[in-house]
């Protein structure tokens, strides 16, 4: 395989079971004071209001999150949208090492998203859930993780780039 293409996002249900929830509970306890919110300054109301909000921006963040994933014969491509506009190439000249690892979301890098390692060492990384993943090690030092669920058809495109890491 010469290109390897995916894209994940955030779709788990008990993501968005808990943002069902974190809303229902939210939304209670505005309207259950709603009388003396809505006899309350504009403060008040503005704060109570806001919880709602805020509930319904993380949904939506959660709904909009992607990881898109390229390989091809010029490096490795990555975005993380939307807090990446534009994709992110190393190219291959650039990569020192480049391997699918098991990894711990939780106790290697806090989590999935965006993440940075508690332990310099482990770099940063992108994942939205599981725990293999990509690791490129670069010849600057740094290192990126990018998760995956395609383990197999990542390890044959590889395979097809492997010369061009020196």
């Amino acid at each position: 395989m010469k290109i390897f293409i995916e894209e994940q996002k955030f779709n788990q249900p008990l993501v968005f079971i808990g943002l069902f929830f974190a809303f229902i509970i939210v939304s209670i306890t505005t309207f259950q004071n709603w009388e003396v919110i809505s006899n309350g300054s504009i403060g008040a109301k503005t704060g109570s209001i806001s919880g709602i909000i805020i509930v319904l921006l993380v949904a939506l963040l959660f709904i909009f999150l992607k990881l898109k994933t390229r390989i091809d014969e010029i490096g490795i491509h990555y975005q993380f949208y939307p807090f990446h506009l534009n994709s992110k190439t190393i190219t291959w000249n650039l990569i020192s090492k480049c391997y699918i690892r098991n990894y711990n979301a939780i106790s290697e890098y806090g989590g999935w998203g965006i993440k940075f390692s508690y332990f310099k060492k482990k770099g940063k990384s992108f994942t939205t859930k599981g725990n293999i993943g990509l690791q490129l090690e670069l010849k600057n030092g740094k290192k990126i993780l990018l998760g995956t669920q395609l383990k197999d058809s990542l390890q044959k495109t590889l395979e097809n780039y492997q010369q061009k890491i020196t």
